[in-house]
């Protein structure tokens, strides 16, 4: 137990209650000084960042150290909250303090006044959703987990709605916090699954319950399902293409940067940790929703036309590539294949970290030039790279980390993935010895359409020229906005370029949920990455990188050496036609388009043809997602039914209530006499 009260004994766990309640502290003062912008923007949360730096030392320790806990005085008579700091919680608080401290700094810059929530009132929120994300994390009861969930669900609903005088903001913010609360509820009834009718809702309790395999299984399911709900898996992914538009930047960023992570975390501590054992489908129902939920993100992606739409499917088809890891890392240790149940966890959780860090700095660049621009529309973007280097560059490498190139970190984590399905021989069914390596063609498969849409992404916004004449008028990020995507960038690079030193953080994880880690090869092959063993694959990140420097070099050289002074600059060939206009380039339309034909069926798509009789005629394709109008809208309107019928009770007339009253006590007393 920690010793909150006595500094000089302080353990990692005080600490980082410490950042939670200077965090809220952080936010006091923001309402204190509720309109005072510039004390808000860059005082507060330049600060919040500080102590974020500080939960990250204290992570990186702590990921090392055994497990602490603590039971403080809050909460309920004869409930109080339980804490634990083990090296699977410290994890996720890496990644919270590391995205965290970027976004933080890119948001001192960012916030502007007259946004719909007085900047002191959303810093406020700001905190206590940093807050709520690290007590999700510290939480070993299930009554803190959900009063920490359940914070965290609301100040992320008040931050998506920051701009609440539009509609369209609002909607998107009930149909947000509707999902978390249906989310919610299914995990509620996991819990009270996995204390096993005990009465007792500390999670030490319910790792000591044997359940049956019926009742394990349900508790599983709930799991996926009521984390899936808050995590973008399929069909519960419908609140993100919404929310992450809605939202601002920063907000949009921690969301789908880390937010998403923690109900990641919620399916990994259940399936892992507070389950005793597993069960062979359970990694196949995970790996068959994860990548039904990547393939439908990504061909999605492909087609959209506004910036944080096509950003909010990029983070459904990562996310639904983690579950697939989650998921095979089960099957296996569902045979008792520890080593590569190790390896695909590994994967996993790389690619968490990654995807962390390079989705939060695309959308802060997003965020950048929507300021700058004020688009948020792809077709009328273009050319922004000379008006906005600044965004451009890290927009760049972000962009790569997406695509999965090396050498960056998300090309180690699709690597890891890949390499944990292909090493799949020897499962004791020969129906998965085909499944699973089909998988990994689905994986290639959702990897290159992945490069597809970032390439359309970074092409459109910031090649080519200028589709609107206001763009030339467009300003680069401002010193705070460019040292939060340096922070973000410098993320990207660590995870490409220092892959042994990462796994070596994640093996403490796969000790404790699988028995077994990578270290030991890591040992054996010192500056190679190698998963298995080194007859099988291999990755060596400095020598790659190496040789892409040393090639550049040796052209440049070769250039200036043998062709200095004999070039000559003339307009690049257009086709014989050198009155290029913006309206001849590719649009976001145009680049989604083949996509949009091979993959139809995936879509509802609404075309709206032009009349002989416009001015200006137009073409214009919507594509729309087929589950909201097979599954959303019909339960909406069963829902409107009953509510109307129900609603029939509703006299409004004191006597008619006293009837019913006095119709449920004779109900009752048959009831009990009988």
């Amino acid at each position: 137990m920690t010793s909150f009260l006595h500094p000089a004994t302080w353990v990692h766990l005080d600490w980082v209650l410490v950042v939670v309640v200077a965090w809220l502290l952080i936010g006091v003062l923001g309402v204190l000084a509720l309109r005072r912008f510039r004390f808000v923007a860059i005082v507060l949360f330049p600060i919040g960042a500080v102590f974020s730096v500080l939960l990250l030392a204290v992570s990186l320790s702590a990921v090392f150290s055994g497990p602490e806990v603590a039971i403080l005085p809050l909460g309920l008579p004869q409930l109080p909250f339980h804490l634990r700091l083990d090296s699977l919680s410290a994890f996720f608080l890496i990644l919270i303090s590391g995205v965290s401290a970027g976004v933080s700094i890119f948001a001192a810059g960012y916030f502007r006044q007259g946004e719909g929530t007085p900047p002191g009132l959303m810093c406020l929120e700001y905190h206590v959703f940093l807050a709520s994300l690290v007590m999700v994390l510290l939480a070993d009861d299930a009554y803190i987990f959900m009063v920490a969930w359940e914070t965290m669900a609301m100040s992320s609903f008040f931050l998506v709605i920051s701009n609440h005088r539009i509609p369209e903001i609002r909607n998107a913010g009930y149909l947000y916090i509707l999902v978390a609360h249906v989310g919610a509820l299914a995990i509620l009834l996991c819990f009270g699954l996995l204390q096993a009718n005990t009465g007792d809702y500390t999670f030490a309790n319910m790792r000591s319950q044997s359940l049956s395999p019926f009742w394990a299984s349900t508790a599983f399911v709930l799991a996926v399902f009521g984390f899936g709900a808050k995590a973008g898996l399929l069909p519960l992914h419908i609140w993100l293409p919404e929310a992450h538009p809605a939202a601002p930047s920063p907000v949009s960023a921690l969301m789908s940067g880390v937010m998403l992570k923690i109900a990641l975390y919620g399916i990994l501590r259940v399936s892992f940790d507070l389950l005793q054992d597993q069960i062979w489908w359970w990694g196949v129902l995970l790996m068959g929703v994860g990548l039904l939920t990547a393939l439908f993100g990504v061909v999605f992606s492909t087609v959209q036309v506004e910036m944080k739409r096509l950003l909010a499917y990029s983070s459904i088809e990562n996310i639904g590539l983690i579950c697939a890891g989650l998921g095979l890392s089960l099957l296996f240790m569902a045979y008792d294949m520890k080593a590569l149940s190790a390896l695909a966890l590994t994967a996993a959780m790389y690619h968490m970290l990654a995807h962390a860090f390079f989705k939060s700095l695309l959308f802060c660049s997003t965020g950048a030039v929507m300021h700058a621009t004020g688009e948020r529309s792809l077709g009328k973007l273009g050319g922004l790279m000379r008006y906005m280097p600044w965004v451009a560059w890290p927009t760049l490498i972000g962009v790569l980390a997406c695509a999965g190139l090396p050498p960056f970190g998300g090309f180690i984590a699709e690597w890891l993935l890949l390499q944990s399905f292909l090493f799949t021989t020897g499962l004791p069914s020969s129906f998965l010895d085909m499944l699973v390596p089909v998988m990994a063609a689905l994986i290639a498969l959702i990897a290159a359409l992945s490069g597809y849409t970032m390439v359309k992404y970074f092409g459109v916004i910031f090649l080519g020229q200028p589709r609107e004449e206001n763009l030339a008028h467009a300003h680069d990020a401002g010193p705070w906005e460019r040292l939060g995507m340096v922070w973000l960038v410098l993320g990207c690079v660590v995870l490409g370029l220092m892959p042994s030193q990462v796994i070596a953080l994640i093996d403490p994880i796969t000790k404790l949920l699988v028995g077994t880690g990578l270290a030991h090869t890591l040992a054996d092959s010192s500056w190679l990455l190698v998963p298995v063993s080194i007859e099988r694959a291999s990755y060596a990140p400095a020598i790659f990188l190496l040789g892409v420097l040393a090639s550049m070099g040796l052209a440049f050289f070769l250039v200036r050496k043998l062709y200095h002074g004999r070039l000559r600059r003339v307009p690049p060939w257009d086709c014989g036609y050198p009155w290029q206009t913006a309206r001849m380039q590719d649009t976001a339309e145009g680049f989604g388009q083949p996509i949009r034909q091979i993959f139809a069926p995936f879509f509802r798509m609404k075309r709206e043809l032009p009349s002989a009789f416009d001015v200006q005629p137009s073409y214009k394709v919507t594509v729309e997602d087929p589950l909201w109008y097979w599954l959303y809208l019909p339960v909406a309107r069963l829902v409107e039914r009953i509510s109307r019928v129900v609603g029939l009770l509703q006299q409004g007339r004191i006597a008619v209530y006293l009837m019913y009253s006095f119709v449920t006590l004779i109900v009752v007393l048959l009831a009990v006499k009988r």
